[in-house]
C-alpha cells in the first residue's frame, strides 16, 4: 500500500512540475503514472551505479554532483515515456529538484 501511495504522489508531483515549468509537458494522468513508475525504476537501478561511478566527482563537489545525476535521470525518463517531455537540461534540473523536495516531504509524512 505504501508503494502505491508513493507512486500516486510522485505522479501528481510530475503533473505539478508540468504545470509549474513551461519546458516540461505531460499529456495526461496516464503519462504521469507511467513516468513516475519509470522514474522509480531508473532511480532504483541506475542511480546507485551512477553515483558509485562518479564518486570522485561527488567527493570533490561535496555531493552536489548528485543533483546533476538526478537531472540527467529525470531527462532520461522523458526519453522513454511517450507523453512526458522535458525540453532541456535546465528544465530537467529544476524538475528533479522539485521531485526531490516532494519525495523528501513525502518521506517525512509517511514515516512508519
Amino acid at each position: 500500500m505504501y508503494l502505491i501511495l508513493r507512486w500516486l504522489i510522485n505522479a501528481l508531483v510530475i503533473l505539478a512540475i508540468a504545470y509549474i515549468l513551461p519546458d516540461v509537458t505531460v499529456s495526461g494522468i496516464y503519462a504521469a503514472l507511467i513516468a513516475a513508475l519509470i522514474l522509480g525504476i531508473i532511480n532504483a537501478l541506475l542511480r546507485p551505479l551512477l553515483i558509485l561511478l562518479t564518486l570522485p566527482v561527488n567527493v570533490l563537489t561535496l555531493g552536489l554532483f548528485t543533483l546533476v545525476i538526478n537531472a540527467l535521470l529525470f531527462w532520461f525518463a522523458s526519453t522513454i515515456v511517450e507523453g512526458f517531455v522535458v525540453a532541456d537540461f535546465k528544465a530537467a534540473f529544476l524538475g528533479a529538484l522539485i521531485m526531490w523536495l516532494a519525495s523528501w516531504f513525502t518521506n517525512a509524512l509517511l514515516k512508519d
